[in-house]
């Protein structure tokens, strides 16, 4: 790797170096909630006959990409609460951005499919089963993992190809593109064009994809002549609509706004939510609701 630097220096969240003592034990319980959330949806779809629908097999694997997104960030994150500061090495910082996106556009598009599998359940009721079969799941799935790892790859492939000549400290709390890039004297136009390209796929792509899903969806409930039957229909949908929500506004709105100057905040503050916040979150909007899931919560507990 062409460089003058071989380390960085994460600096985390040194504004508020003040309020650690309320940082650091607030983020460990999200930590340990999250893993404890996500690895209870598994358990349970791994028990409970009740589950084993194309829906939750979708939930589980967002679970995963949850679970590993949470344990890619936050312990870096603990360690720069604790210690002010993290040095890592430049290649393994380039290992975490790409691990990073490749959970990250996994998500998105794991998001689509479980759009497309209510669209089918709600506007081709007849044809759903024939479709949503098992192994149209798993290969869905399969393919996705894969699109997720190639566009890793692309980073992979393009970053360490840079002339890294520092400064060595990024102002954020992982190893996130834009801070990276801008360590680099070489001229990054190509990956930065790159990145959009693979950006608008992941991201602007698979949002319209949904934003269209669900268009047909509302168009289907609305001609529903009975009350009861649109509110059934559209609860199938509210959690799934709450998780597309709250990932893609964060996601879209922290890559539009510059990482310059005060945005900075913004920035880290965005990534904080869709980074953190949000795997805990997934867990909670999908079973706090959901009769399946406390049914075989209830079943889990019998069992053990």
């Amino acid at each position: 790797m062409p460089t003058n630097i071989t380390s960085v220096v994460l600096l985390g969240f040194p504004n508020v170096h003040c309020l650690n003592f309320l940082f650091f034990p607030l983020l460990i319980i999200i930590y340990f909630g999250t893993i404890f959330g996500n690895l209870l949806i598994m358990a349970l779809y791994s028990v409970s006959k009740s589950l084993r629908s194309p829906m939750y097999f979708f939930i589980t694997q967002l679970s995963l990409c949850d679970l590993l997104v949470i344990t890619d960030i936050v312990p870096t994150l603990l360690y720069t609460i604790l210690h002010g500061e993290f040095t890592v090495s430049l290649i393994s910082c380039i290992f975490q951005l790409c691990f990073f996106v490749t959970l990250e556009s996994s998500e998105c598009l794991l998001l689509v499919l479980m759009s497309y599998d209510r669209y089918l359940a709600i506007c081709k009721p007849l044809r759903y089963n024939t479709i949503m079969n098992h192994k149209f799941c798993v290969r869905s799935v399969n393919v996705i993992w894969l699109i997720g790892v190639i566009m890793a790859l692309t980073d992979l492939v393009s970053i360490p190809n840079l002339y890294f000549c520092g400064p060595h400290v990024i102002d954020h709390f992982y190893c996130d593109l834009e801070p990276l890039l801008q360590l680099s004297c070489s001229d990054t136009s190509r990956i930065r064009s790159q990145v959009l390209i693979l950006g608008i796929f992941a991201v602007i792509g698979s949002f319209l994809v949904i934003i269209l899903s669900y268009v047909y969806i509302v168009i289907t409930i609305l001609k529903i002549p009975s009350t009861i039957g649109r509110h059934k229909a559209f609860s199938t949908c509210s959690s799934h609509l709450i998780v597309v929500s709250m990932l893609y506004g964060t996601l879209m709105t922290d890559y539009m706004f510059p990482t310059r100057g005060q945005s900075l905040i913004l920035s880290k503050d965005l990534s904080l939510i869709y980074t953190v916040l949000t795997p805990l979150l997934n867990p909670i909007i999908y079973t706090i609701r959901n009769k399946d899931f406390q049914k075989a919560f209830l079943t889990f507990k019998i069992i053990f």
